[in-house]
C-alpha cells in the first residue's frame, strides 16, 4: 500500500518522513537527499551543477520511481508500518478504555515510540523479554506474507524465512507457541500440507494475536518506562511540563498553529557548486576525510568475548576480538556485556593464550582492516587533517555494503539486471556472512544458538558444497577454512578474509552501479543532459561540511542496522532521554537528533556555531545561508544556540563566527 501511494502524501507524515530521511541517507545510494518536513526543504546530496534548476515536482517523481520501492523492500519499511499499527492503537478510543488513558497520555506515547529512533528504544526496552521474540516474530511474518510464494524470484527468500520461523518461534516452548496455543493447535501437521492459503491464514492470525499482546501488555509498561526516565533527566523536563499541561485540561485541544497548511515545497539552492555531478567523486572525498582523520585521534576499543555455544555439550573456547564502539558493518555493539567496559590500546583482533602461526597473524591483520576500514570518526573538526590521499572505491565498499542490507539490496537488483549471476551470489555470500557475525559474536541474542546454526548450515549448503567450491571465484583456502568453522556454528576470521576477496571482485560493478544512479538522478532533474555537466566556479565543499556529511550518514547507518538485526542495541541509558528531548519531527526527526547530541559532544575545540541544514544535512550549501538550531560548541562562546525558524518556516540570518 506503501508504495501505490503518491510521494506528495507521503512526505505529509512526519512519520513517514522520519524513517524515509533515515533510508535515503544510507551511504550504498549516489544521491542521498533529506528532507526538513516544517520548512518543505530538500537538501540534495551531492548538489547539482548552477546551471541546472531542479524542480521539487521532478524530484518527487525520481523518489517515487527509485528510491520508494527500495525502501518498501527495507526492514525500515517494515518498523514504520508496525509503528503506525501501534501508533493507531494509541490514538484509538479502544486504547483510552482499556488502558484508561487520557489524551496526554496518548500524546506522550505517541512522542516516546514515533520515528526511527522510538522504536528503537521500544525494542531496546524489551530486549531480552517475551516482547523482544513476538516484535521479531510480527516482523518476519510481515514480510513473508507479503511475498508471492508462486514467483520464482521471491520463492528463495519465502522459504528462508519460513526456516527462520521454524527454528525459532515456531518451536516448542517458544513465546509465540505459548501466546498462540488455541491457534496453533495444527501447526505441526500445517508443515506438509499443500494449501498456501491454509499456512497464510495461520500466520497472519498468529501475527495479529502477537500484534495485540504488544499493543495491550508491552506498550502500557513501555509508557511507564518512559514517564519514569524522562522524570529523571533534566533534558525532558520541557515535554513533562507539556505533559502536567495537557493533564490539568481535559478537553485539551491542539494550538491553531499546528493544523496550518503545509509549507510549499522546494529544493535548497546555493551559490553553485564546481565541476560535473559525480557521485562517486563525492564519496570518495568524504571517505578520504574520514580515512584521514581516523589516524589522528585515539581510538577506543571494546573488547568483546566471542562464545561458541555449544549448547547443550560443554563451552567451547574463548576468543577475544577488539572492536571500535562505533564500527561500521555489521560487527556488533554488546553494551551491556561485562567485557565491554573495557577499553585498551590493543587495535585488531587477538586469540589470547596459544600461539600464533603466520596464517594466523595474516588473518589478524585482516581482522583489523576490516574493523579500522569501517571507522567513522567521533572528533572535532579541528582535529581533521587535510585531504592528501586519493581514495578507491573499494576503500569505502565495505562501508555500503553493510548499508545495502538495511536498504533493500538496490545493489543486488543491479546486478540482476546486468545478468551477473555469479557477482549476485558473491554479494549474497557477503551478506550471509555479515549477517552470521552479529549472531555468532553475541550469545544473549534471543535463539542466538538456533539461529547460527541455522545461518551456518545455510552459508555451507548454498555457497560451500563441493560443487558450488569449483564455480565461485575465491581462494580454496578461504572456502575450506570457512567450512570448517560455520559448519559448526563457530565464529572465524576467515569470514573477514571471504569479504575482503569478494569485494575486490565486486568494486568495479558497484562503480558501474553509482554511475547508473546518477545517469538516472538527471534523467529526471536535468532532462536531455546526456553529456556531462560543464566545470563552472562556485562553491566546493570543504572539511566541515564532509564530515556531517559522513556523520549524517553514519548515524543513519548506525540506526538502520539497529533495528535490521545487523548490530546489537544498546541497553537503555541517558542517550535515549536526550534523543528524544532533541527529536522535532518538523526538523529532520530522528538523524536531526543525532546529529544534535553527536554536534553538542564532538564540537569542542573549534571555533563557531554550525549555521546551516546544509552543515548537518548536506555538502555544499553556503554557510552564510540561513542557520538550524544544531550547535557546535564554541570554547569562548557562552550564548546557547537559537532555533532561526518560525512556525510558518521563515528564517533569520545569524552572523557565523
Amino acid at each position: 500500500s506503501i508504495a501505490s501511494m503518491d510521494m506528495g502524501l507521503l512526505l505529509q507524515d512526519d512519520v513517514f518522513v522520519d524513517f524515509f530521511n533515515t533510508f535515503l541517507n544510507l551511504p550504498i545510494f549516489g544521491q542521498t537527499p533529506i528532507y526538513i518536513s516544517g520548512m518543505g526543504r530538500w537538501y540534495l546530496w551531492p548538489e547539482l551543477p548552477s546551471p541546472l534548476d531542479p524542480s521539487p515536482a521532478a524530484l518527487l517523481a525520481w523518489l517515487e520511481k527509485h528510491r520508494l520501492p527500495q525502501f518498501c523492500k527495507s526492514n525500515l519499511c517494515l518498523h514504520l508500518v508496525l509503528c503506525q499499527k501501534l501508533l493507531g492503537f494509541i490514538r484509538s478510543g479502544e486504547a483510552a478504555e482499556l488502558l484508561n488513558w487520557q489524551s496526554a497520555d496518548q500524546w506522550l506515547l505517541e512522542r516516546c515510540i514515533s520515528g526511527s529512533h522510538g522504536m528503537r528504544h521500544f525494542r531496546a526496552f524489551v530486549q531480552g523479554t517475551a516482547g523482544e521474540e513476538l516484535i521479531d516474530f510480527w516482523l518476519i511474518t510481515e514480510r513473508l506474507l507479503g511475498l508471492d510464494e508462486s514467483d520464482g524470484s521471491q520463492r528463495d527468500l519465502f522459504l528462508s524465512l519460513i526456516h527462520r520461523l521454524r527454528a525459532t518461534h515456531l518451536r516448542e516452548g517458544s513465546s509465540v507457541i505459548t501466546l498462540c496455543t488455541t491457534i496453533v493447535g495444527s501447526l505441526p501437521k500445517a508443515k506438509h500440507i499443500q494449501s498456501i492459503s491454509t499456512r497464510r491464514e495461520i500466520l497472519s492470525k498468529m501475527q495479529e494475536q502477537a500484534l495485540f499482546m504488544i499493543q495491550s501488555y508491552w506498550l502500557p509498561k513501555f509508557f511507564m518506562h518512559c514517564k519514569m526516565g524522562m522524570e529523571e533527566d533534566k533534558s525532558c523536563q520541557p515535554l513533562l511540563q507539556e505533559y502536567q499541561k495537557r493533564l490539568s485540561q481535559a478537553s485539551w485541544q491542539e494550538p491553531p498553529g499546528l493544523s496550518e497548511p503545509f509549507p510549499m515545497m522546494h529544493i535548497k539552492r546555493t551559490q553553485g557548486v564546481s565541476g560535473p555531478y559525480c557521485s562517486p567523486k563525492a564519496k570518495a572525498e568524504i571517505w578520504a576525510l574520514v580515512k584521514e582523520g581516523r589516524d589522528t585521534q585515539e581510538l577506543k576499543m571494546a573488547t568483546f568475548q566471542v562464545k561458541p555455544e555449544r549448547q547443550p555439550g560443554p563451552a567451547g573456547s574463548t576468543e577475544e576480538l577488539c572492536l571500535d564502539k562505533d564500527t561500521l558493518g555489521s560487527i556488533p555493539q554488546q553494551s551491556e556485556h561485562p567485557a565491554n567496559t573495557a577499553f585498551g590500546g590493543n587495535r585488531g583482533v587477538t586469540f589470547p593464550g596459544r600461539p600464533q602461526s603466520s596464517a594466523e597473524q595474516d588473518l589478524e591483520n585482516l581482522c583489523k582492516e576490516k574493523i579500522f576500514s569501517d571507522l567513522i570518526p567521533s572528533a572535532s573538526l579541528a582535529q581533521l587533517p587535510s585531504l592528501k590521499k586519493p581514495v578507491e572505491t573499494l576503500d569505502f565498499l565495505p562501508w555500503a555494503l553493510s548499508a545495502e542490507a538495511c536498504a533493500g539490496r538496490p545493489f543486488r537488483d543491479f546486478l540482476q539486471c546486468q545478468n551477473r549471476s555469479m557477482e549476485t551470489h558473491l554479494l549474497d555470500l557477503w551478506h550471509d556472512l555479515e549477517e552470521f557475525l552479529p549472531v555468532v559474536l553475541d550469545s544473549s541474542r534471543e535463539n542466538s544458538f538456533f539461529l547460527r546454526h541455522l545461518i551456518g548450515e545455510k552459508i555451507c549448503k548454498t555457497y560451500l558444497e563441493e560443487d558450488s567450491i569449483e564455480k565461485l571465484p575465491l581462494e580454496t583456502r578461504t572456502l575450506v577454512s570457512l567450512w570448517n568453522h560455520l559448519i559448526c556454528g563457530e565464529f572465524s576470521p576467515w569470514i573477514f578474509r571471504a569479504q575482503k576477496e569478494i569485494c575486490k571482485l565486486l568494486c568495479c560493478l558497484y562503480e558501474e552501479f553509482l554511475a547508473d544512479d546518477d545517469r538516472t538522478f538527471l534523467q529526471f532533474m536535468a532532462p536531455g543532459s546526456d553529456v556531462p555537466m560543464p566545470k563552472v566556479p562556485g562553491h566546493a565543499a570543504g572539511r566541515r561540511e564532509h564530515f556531517h556529511l559522513s556523520q549524517r550518514m553514519n548515524q543513519s547507518l548506525k540506526l538502520s542496522q539497529a533495528l535490521h538485526g545487523t548490530r546489537s542495541l544498546e541497553g537503555i541509558s541517558s542517550k535515549h532521554w536526550q534523543l528524544l528531548a532533541a527529536r522535532d519531527p518538523q526538523k529532520g526527526g530522528s538523524i536531526q537528533a543525532e546529529m544534535k547530541l553527536l554536534l553538542g559532544s564532538t564540537g569542542k575545540g573549534s571555533t563557531g556555531e554550525v549555521k546551516e541544514q546544509t552543515q548537518c544535512w548536506g555538502a555544499g550549501h553556503s554557510i552564510s545561508s540561513p542557520v538550524s538550531d544544531l550547535p557546535i560548541k564554541e570554547k569562548k562562546s557562552k550564548s546557547p544556540a537559537r532555533s532561526p525558524r518560525s512556525r510558518k518556516g521563515k528564517a533569520r540570518p545569524e552572523k557565523v563566527t
